[in-house]
């Protein structure tokens, strides 16, 4: 019996700023600590893993893997330290599409060019490699944090799926979807890589 082929398979993304490998357990001592800077996961409209809980969220990231659903990596800095989690998740390998989602970074790499860069390096191989036709950002309504850096790339509403989901302290949320598509992409390529070549970036 033959096994089927992941799509997307793991791959290491190689920048200046940031290097996205495949997730595994060993991450978790680092991701643990890095989770820990601002006491991340206590906020209220994102699903950040605990310190001690990190062991568990690898190993369901991976589960989903093994299933086909999520392409999970490790973000580390330019040091080679994690610092967090990004994935490819609500993966439709028939008509190649890839939500970018599950993303936490440590305090201290937020809102900086290894964000952007590793947001780049994910759209790149999506539309690049994979050849996908278009690729998705879903946050909370209220996470206006992430929605705006979610828009700074270039991303447009789709719209907002409400009542989506029931979030694990019993409240609904009202979730919002963006994309990027493949027509789209040589000039969000264009517009991040000028933020990314600006020194004050």
């Amino acid at each position: 019996m033959s096994v089927p082929i992941l799509w997307p398979a793991p791959v290491t993304l190689q920048g200046v700023h940031v290097r996205l490998e495949p997730l595994c357990p060993d991450h978790a001592p680092a991701l643990a600590e890095a989770v820990r800077e601002g006491d991340l996961s206590g906020t209220w409209y994102t699903v950040v893993p605990t310190p001690g809980g990190m062991s568990a969220e690898i190993e369901r990231r991976l589960g989903l893997q093994a299933a086909g659903a999520m392409l999970p990596f490790a973000v580390l800095d330019a040091a080679g330290v994690p610092v967090g989690m990004t994935t490819y998740m609500n993966i439709d390998a028939r008509f190649r599409r890839v939500e970018i989602g599950a993303t936490w970074l440590a305090k201290r790499v937020q809102r900086t060019a290894l964000n952007t860069e590793a947001k780049w390096l994910l759209l790149r191989h999506a539309f690049e490699a994979l050849d996908c036709i278009a690729v998705e950002f879903r946050t909370h309504r209220f996470n206006q944090q992430s929605r705006r850096a979610i828009e700074r790339l270039g991303a447009q509403l789709d719209g907002i799926l409400r009542h989506h989901q029931r979030t694990a302290d019993g409240s609904l949320r009202d979730t919002c979807v963006y994309s990027i598509t493949a027509p789209e992409w040589p000039t969000v390529h264009q517009h991040l890589r000028a933020r990314l070549d600006t020194p004050a970036h």
